[in-house]
């Protein structure tokens, strides 16, 4: 059943692009190890957005998260992102996120920590 579930969920669910203010995000990701399917870590996160001058914004967001874990006992996790984006030219964007799930259940002893960074440039 997790192999179903996650083989229909491949692609990432993101809600609408947020304008400022409040606004919902469901997201999912998939993890595979040398090619094996390990895990999907579904978030629902409620979140604020606002601007930062003329050309940047700056979000926060969290709420609960779902592992489905293959072969193994799926979990209920804590999750938040907050993150800037900020226009550099008319097509040439950067952007930079911080987040954070709790490790095992709501244990916030244990905190996974990721950060991501980019450029996006637009045709």
């Amino acid at each position: 059943m997790k192999k179903i579930f996650a083989l229909s969920t491949f692609t990432l669910m993101a809600a609408a692009p947020a304008v400022a203010g409040p606004y919902v995000n469901l997201e999912t990701n998939q993890k595979f190890d040398t090619g094996d399917y390990t895990s999907t870590l579904t978030e629902a996160h409620v979140g604020w957005e606002t601007k930062l001058g003329k050309s940047s914004k700056f979000y926060i967001q969290g709420g609960p998260a779902i592992k489905f874990i293959d072969d193994g006992d799926n979990q209920s996790l804590a999750s938040g992102k907050m993150g800037i984006k900020s226009a550099l030219t008319e097509r040439l964007s950067v952007y930079g996120e911080l987040k954070a799930y709790t490790g095992d259940e709501y244990n916030f002893d244990t905190l996974a920590v990721g950060v991501k960074s980019g450029l996006k440039y637009s045709f």
